[in-house]
């Protein structure tokens, strides 16, 4: 039992599931306060496992060409039924926690939305020339959806800045496995453009994205960091891709919440 239940927690991709699980419980406490932030996050969870199931479930026959024994169905930890089950009750559980919690039904359903653009990269749009629109609308919903919850209108830089950081992570997630994606046939955006273009873009993202926040709260440290690393990402070796792109990220996130708390959360409270 333990270890189904292990393997469904690699499934699900746990340890973005569990970021973006944290950003949102930490952007949803500025806004409401512990306790609604905490069912707010555990709605957030179990659409992010709808998310990671349903793409392990779809690049099973991919993973297993490419010999992936990480991934719990290529292994036999799980078997596709378990996973399918798993999928069910997590979409259920979405739905209902997002819809009748402290979202409401108009936050819940423009996160439950970010929750389909995920299942449609999985299915749809992972290779297609549209593969970062997914990630772009997603990610400006999980910010949005949040404050509309509020009755107040997201900023047009808090849904950018989110919408930039999807993309941002969309290409980084590719980056690292790309040469076997194109292998595989597989022709989004990233593996279109090629490995260099996809570190150019991804620098320009993040640092973009940096810019946007240090207008909403200046921070000059912060965007000298992150300049910093989207140089590392352009110029350096191929090991300091991954921990550049996590800085700037992780840079960007937290700037993120602190401008939500500066700009939003001081006129909600």
């Amino acid at each position: 039992m333990f270890s189904t239940f292990k393997a469904l927690l690699v499934a699900a991709h746990f340890q973005p599931t569990i970021f973006v699980t944290a950003v949102s419980f930490l952007l949803a406490r500025e806004l409401w306060w512990e306790g609604p932030a905490y069912i707010i996050a555990v709605g957030v969870f179990f659409g992010q496992l709808v998310v990671g199931f349903t793409n392990d479930l779809n690049d099973f026959a991919d993973d297993t060409r490419h010999h992936r024994l990480e991934k719990p169905l290529v292994a036999g930890t799980i078997t596709e039924k378990q996973l399918r089950t798993g999928i069910w009750v997590a979409l259920t559980l979405a739905i209902l926690i997002n819809l009748f919690g402290p979202l409401g039904i108009k936050g819940g359903l423009i996160y439950l939305f970010g929750i389909g653009c995920g299942v449609s990269y999985n299915f749809y749009l992972k290779k297609t020339l549209l593969s970062p629109l997914p990630y772009f609308l997603a990610f400006a919903a999980l910010p949005a959806c949040i404050v509309v919850a509020t009755e107040r209108t997201p900023p047009l830089w808090l849904i950018s800045a989110g919408a930039f950081l999807g993309v941002g992570a969309h290409f980084a997630n590719v980056i690292k496995d790309l040469k076997e994606d194109v292998e595989s046939g597989i022709r989004g955006l990233p593996q279109i453009i090629g490995e260099k273009n996809s570190r150019a873009a991804t620098a320009f993202i993040l640092i973009l994205t940096t810019i946007i926040l240090t207008q909403v709260i200046e921070n000059i440290l912060t965007l000298a960091i992150g300049l910093v690393g989207s140089l590392f990402l352009l110029f350096g070796g191929k090991r300091f891709v991954f921990p550049a792109i996590m800085l700037v990220s992780l840079l960007n996130v937290l700037l993120l919440i602190a401008a939500v708390s500066v700009q939003i959360g001081s006129t909600t409270n």
